[in-house]
């Protein structure tokens, strides 16, 4: 099994900036392709970004290219999501999530194993 426990959620104004991070312990070794999903109240979960095993390949929504980057550090079995320029459209509960199987893409939420509990990402305006 492997354990997800996201961090860096917060309070922020419109056009700040968070630095999500998201730590996996346990059966690390098997993991490969991460990504980062969230949820806003009353809405589905929706893909955010993805990143490939090696970290040579990711991918973003269309909602947060551009301002959004996703990250890893494989020597600490952790991937960060940087946010910039943040909008109040954003608020919303982020998620990491992880798989074992190594994808070139991969932003549906069955394509992932492995969740964590979320934080929660709150953009006043």
């Amino acid at each position: 099994q492997v354990q997800l426990v996201e961090s860096g959620g917060g309070l922020v104004q419109a056009g700040g900036s968070l630095r999500l991070s998201c730590a996996a312990s346990g059966r690390t070794f098997s993991v490969r392709t991460m990504g980062w999903f969230r949820q806003a109240p009353g809405k589905e979960r929706e893909f955010v970004a993805f990143i490939s095993s090696s970290g040579g390949i990711t991918y973003y929504a269309d909602s947060v290219k551009g301002r959004f980057t996703i990250s890893r550090d494989n020597a600490k079995n952790t991937v960060y999501l940087q946010m910039n320029s943040l909008k109040p459209e954003d608020t919303a509960v982020y998620y990491c999530a992880a798989t074992g199987t190594s994808y070139n893409t991969a932003n549906t939420a069955r394509a992932y194993s492995y969740w964590g509990q979320g934080t929660q990402v709150t953009v006043s305006s």
